[in-house]
């Protein structure tokens, strides 16, 4: 199946807030998902969760904010995790489906399209790099809750590395978030311009 920047053929995602290019693939684990389905006391398949890719032997939601994998011959980019909606919980019909998902902390993964390219059925998961600041996907569903360790720690990644300004706005990090969990205000890059040139 052929993969682009807005996701896999035929199942692409709207250039907006829910999908983009930063959350052009959604992976779910095997493993996770027959979690649930032992937890709900009914089957669940291959894309109950509205993912596109299930990824057997894997632990997604172990998986790296930034951790570049290969999977056939396209290269994704592990974004953000997913947080469950009243969207979600209704496809689900499960009461309180959202707060219950997200605080298992098995949210599976939403990626970016590095290298566009083909994927099939068993390909593995061949994970590329790793940033040297580690937040799995896992905890980053803390900084969406707003708990203000791992929300410190986003932010630190942010600045560090300009790319992840955009993916930090996905966790809802701004001036007003930064002064709430005590990191000082970011400058605007104009500002810095006028600073170093005297």
């Amino acid at each position: 199946m052929a993969v682009g920047k807005l996701g896999l053929e035929g199942d692409e995602q709207a250039a907006d807030f829910h999908g983009g290019l930063l959350q052009a693939v959604y992976a779910y684990s095997t493993a996770d998902l027959a979690w649930w389905a032992n937890e709900l006391g009914r089957p669940l398949r291959n894309g109950s969760f509205g993912e596109n890719v299930d990824i057997e032997d894997f632990d997604v939601s172990g998986a790296v904010l930034g951790e570049r994998w290969r999977m056939g011959a396209v290269v994704l980019e592990v974004m953000a995790p997913r947080m469950a909606c009243g969207t979600f919980g209704a496809w689900m019909g499960e009461k309180g489906w959202a707060k219950r998902f997200n605080g298992e902390r098995r949210p599976g993964a939403y990626l970016r399209v590095v290298e566009e390219g083909r994927i099939s059925p068993g390909d593995p998961v061949e994970v590329l790099s790793r940033p040297r600041k580690r937040i799995t996907v896992a905890e980053a569903v803390g900084a969406i809750l707003d708990e203000q360790d791992v929300l410190k720690r986003i932010i630190d990644m942010a600045d560090e590395n300009p790319e992840w300004d955009r993916t930090a706005m996905m966790f809802h990090v701004s001036n007003r978030t930064r002064s709430k969990a005590g990191v000082p205000k970011k400058e605007p890059a104009a500002a810095h311009a006028e600073e170093s040139g005297g």
